[in-house]
């Protein structure tokens, strides 16, 4: 009687939901690890040597202490491939192609780098897109959540006089831009 308990017993606890929550006892039903906090993350473990995992599984996420990001091994076990999936690797990128009229010199010209930057990536038409794209490529929702920078310019052709926290470049046109003229806007994620 006893050994039949005990397989009762065994059984019984076999039978227990897959999800497991941690500061939870009603862990979410599409889980497998439900972590409940409001004032706690989850830390990853922190891999310097990729290489020394052992056949990681594909999807198998941990955070790269070199590239300073969480990564994903988007590869086999047998052949993994690290992607960062956070922004920490590439925290800036260059504006988008702009127009600065030099034909005539004038002073407190301004562009709004912010809102040409989101209308170009925010309607590119069908034909200037591969036919799977969709129709918008992704961008920051705020002008806040960039800084803005002017990295180098042609300092006979403009004056830069200053970059709001929004993007607006306030600049003085000198002279007539020529074929080597340049302005390199830079966009660093905050």
């Amino acid at each position: 009687m006893h050994k039949i308990i005990t397989l009762v017993l065994v059984m019984a606890f076999c039978s227990i939901t897959a999800q497991v929550g941690i500061n939870t006892t009603t862990p979410d039903a599409s889980s497998a690890l439900d972590v409940t906090s409001t004032s706690k993350g989850v830390l990853l473990p922190r891999i310097s040597n990729l290489s020394s995992i052992t056949n990681p599984a594909t999807g198998l996420v941990i955070f790269d202490t070199n590239k300073k990001c969480i990564s994903q091994n988007v590869g086999t076990p047998a052949a993994p491939d690290w992607a960062c999936l956070s922004p920490y690797v590439a925290r800036f990128f260059y504006m988008p192609s702009v127009v600065f009229d030099t034909t005539t010199t004038a002073t407190g010209q301004t562009k709004d780098l912010y809102t040409l930057y989101k209308n170009q990536f925010s309607n590119v038409p069908a034909n200037a897109r591969s036919a799977s794209a969709p129709a918008s490529i992704p961008f920051f929702p705020n002008a806040t959540d960039l800084h803005y920078y002017v990295t180098g310019y042609d300092t006979s052709v403009f004056k830069i006089n200053s970059i709001s926290n929004t993007g607006v470049l306030n600049y003085d046109v000198l002279s007539n831009a020529t074929s080597a003229s340049f302005i390199n806007i830079v966009f660093v994620v905050k």
